[in-house]
């Protein structure tokens, strides 16, 4: 998880507030060599909560947050689709991984996908990358509940570039 979430959506930029230490572990597996890419399900846009420019509004603040540490955030896919609408980009479809994939046309086996949900997780199950649980954002209530068993497990995305770099 790159900012904190809601159940009642994040809804506007004030809302957008990264985690504590996100935004440097970013930048620092950047500087390091690492390409960091963001898939995220926003079913906000679909459930009307918020638009499309507000979500280009957040994705732009993370660049902004991350290049004034040094780093770089790599391509970023969203799903703007509903949890009922039969998408291929919806996760925990692969649609999204494939398009990142495809954009730096790589395979993505062995890849650290990073998540805080099951969909996440599952996700990455299916395009062969190397499932990981951060226990920030919905972390600790995924991990109660099972999670797959060659599943990586971090406090957070510091821990994380702690680990890789």
């Amino acid at each position: 998880m790159i900012n904190h979430d809601s159940d009642a959506y994040i809804k506007s930029l004030e809302e957008w507030i990264p985690i504590p230490g996100s935004i440097e572990a970013i930048a620092q597996l950047s500087k390091a060599g690492w390409t960091v890419a963001v898939a995220t399900n926003q079913s906000g846009i679909a459930r009307g909560y918020y638009p499309l420019s507000t979500l280009e509004a957040m994705h732009a603040r993370l660049h902004e947050l991350v290049a004034e540490q040094g780093g770089e955030v790599g391509h970023i896919v969203y799903c703007p689709h509903g949890p009922d609408e039969g998408c291929e980009c919806r996760k925990p479809k692969p649609g999204m991984l494939r398009a990142i994939a495809e954009y730096y046309q790589v395979d993505l086996r062995g890849v650290w996908f990073v998540g805080d949900s099951t969909g996440d997780l599952e996700a990455a199950l299916a395009v062969g990358a190397q499932p990981v649980l951060v226990k920030t954002g919905k972390g600790e209530k995924t991990l109660k509940k099972g999670i797959p068993e060659n599943t990586l497990i971090f406090d957070d995305l510091a821990a994380i570039a702690r680990e890789l770099i």
